[in-house]
């Protein structure tokens, strides 16, 4: 089946991926949430009251988790939309699957990294692709 002349397989492949992604992204907020809670640490007065915690808005472990979410955020957005342009332009099924599975891998190998507070070359791997999908849209749709 074919659908605004993207092929099944490749709606399939964005489908995965994209689930994937964005179950990554909200994942992050629950797990800044449960950071927060663990070591209670809130940056709203009230939430602190709620759970016996205290006010502090720079816990390294909980500002550090809230940064690889925002990281996310910023790389994760820009990837949905770019990979759904990408599928439009017909790629060929293993073109695509190397874009999307490079970014994934990149994505959680950063976080990981990011959180361990270790070196983090891996967010290139997930910029290049994201640069390659938008040059790629662009010559297709000039």
């Amino acid at each position: 089946m074919v659908l605004v002349g993207v092929p099944h397989e490749l709606w399939r492949l964005y489908g995965f991926y994209a689930s994937v992604m964005t179950f990554k992204l909200a994942t992050m907020f629950a797990f800044t949430a449960y950071q927060r809670i663990t070591k209670k640490v809130f940056t709203n007065p009230e939430d602190a009251a709620k759970h016996g915690g205290s006010v502090d808005r720079d816990n390294e472990s909980v500002e550090r988790t809230r940064r690889a979410h925002l990281n996310d955020m910023e790389n994760i957005i820009p990837f949905l939309v770019l990979a759904l342009l990408y599928i439009t332009t017909g790629p060929s099924y293993t073109m695509a699957l190397w874009h999307f599975r490079v970014f994934a891998v990149a994505r959680f190998t950063h976080t990981i990294c990011y959180l361990n507070a270790l070196p983090r070359s891996a967010f290139l791997f997930g910029l290049l692709v994201n640069i390659s999908m938008g040059v790629q849209c662009i010559m297709h749709f000039m």
